[in-house]
């Protein structure tokens, strides 16, 4: 039986209480609904917000992240005086200034296979917005094993994707994607940009969906996957279908308990922008520095995309973007000492590794990427 609403709370959601199609009783649902939210950032933002103010009774949030002054521009749950703060704690603070009648769970921890099954066992329903693959493809394993629905959001740029994954009435996640994009085929947020409002567009879908679901209302987006373009503001949906080969929603599924999703995807899921996980070869900035003033300064090689030189650049740097590096090896010399850098030594360190392979033996990445010499050597130069 679901739950009363006060006198306050059928004050404060009256403007659904009023659609016929929702009603007393479907407020109802929803103050019964449980929801996990994975990721306090772009997507989960919109979601949480608008689920908080529609009354979902029990909210899960989870996110290990700190508030970042960069994710301002579109993670809408968190303001300037946030910064630092746990993403988690900063949206609790906020939902529940929003709505003081639901419940907030967090949890300041990676999702991960370890305690995702613990974790979303409580909830009847998960949103992802999460931006790496490996977190993903776990999201949709979970709810596949616990038989819940998976609502699914992705975003870049200026293009958006939503779709509802629920094994138990059509496709999951991996039946449209069985195998996950070679690692750094599909850049983030952090690296190729994205539209501020974007996310919010794709999240409202996507609390728009769960509510849907929690009321048993309309046509949710299962077996079907929106496509959204921002700049020709275009609407496009893709018929989807359940894979009977599918590896965890099929008939011989094989994939019983949850995996090794790093080795999976080939990319840590749980990895810190500005905290790269980066292998040896590494120079700073102001180990950099001093080699730039020697008798033999190295070559600077920067692979960032050509737009982001508008933004910083060193003097005297050759610039060939990650995507177009393998194909003009030719113009570097192999003999000469040389330094790799892009934005914050993600993109630099997968050229370092494209060119040992090659046989480039003098070769060190700028740990930290360009924003390490703005903050270390060059305060001139700003940090994106």
């Amino acid at each position: 039986m679901n739950p009363e609403l006060s006198h306050e709370e059928i004050q404060r959601y009256s403007r659904h209480i009023l659609i016929p199609d929702v009603g007393l009783e479907g407020q109802r649902k929803l103050k019964a609904a449980s929801i996990l939210v994975i990721g306090s950032g772009g997507l989960g933002s919109p979601v949480s917000l608008y689920l908080a103010a529609a009354g979902i009774g029990h909210l899960g949030l989870v996110d290990y992240d700190r508030v970042d002054e960069t994710n301002l521009q579109r993670q809408i749950v968190h303001g300037s005086s946030n910064i630092g703060d746990f993403k988690v704690d900063s949206a609790r603070s906020r939902l529940t200034d929003l709505n003081p009648n639901i419940q907030i769970d967090t949890y300041n921890t990676p999702f991960t296979s370890e305690n995702a099954l613990g974790i979303a066992k409580n909830y009847d329903i998960l949103i992802d917005g999460t931006d790496n693959f490996p977190t993903r493809y776990l999201s949709n394993d979970v709810a596949v094993m616990l038989g819940i629905p998976n609502v699914y959001g992705s975003i870049f740029r200026f293009d958006g994707q939503a779709s509802v994954f629920y094994a138990k009435k059509g496709p999951c996640y991996r039946c449209l994607f069985p195998e996950p994009p070679p690692p750094g085929m599909v850049p983030s947020c952090g690296v190729g940009g994205v539209l501020g409002v974007l996310p919010g567009i794709i999240g409202t879908i996507q609390a728009t969906e769960a509510l849907k679901l929690v009321l048993g209302i309309g046509d949710p987006l299962i077996g079907r996957l929106l496509l959204f373009n921002a700049l020709d503001m275009s609407f496009d949906f893709v018929t989807l279908k359940k894979n009977p080969k599918c590896r965890v929603c099929g008939p011989n599924a094989d994939i019983k308990e949850l995996i090794d999703y790093d080795e999976f995807c080939g990319v840590p899921g749980h990895q810190h922008e500005d905290e790269p996980n980066l292998a040896n070869g590494q120079i700073t900035a102001v180990e950099l520095e001093k080699a730039l003033a020697g008798k033999n300064p190295p070559l600077l090689l920067d692979v960032r995309e050509p737009h982001e030189l508008e933004i910083s650049a060193l003097t005297g740097a050759v610039n060939i973007p990650l995507g177009g590096l393998a194909g003009r090896l030719a113009e570097l010399d192999p003999g000469r000492e040389m330094v790799v850098f892009c934005k914050t030594g993600i993109r630099s360190q997968r050229a370092l590794d494209l060119l040992a392979a090659a046989g480039f033996k003098r070769v060190k990445n700028l740990k930290g990427g360009i924003n390490s010499w703005a903050e270390d050597v060059d305060p001139r130069l700003p940090v994106y």
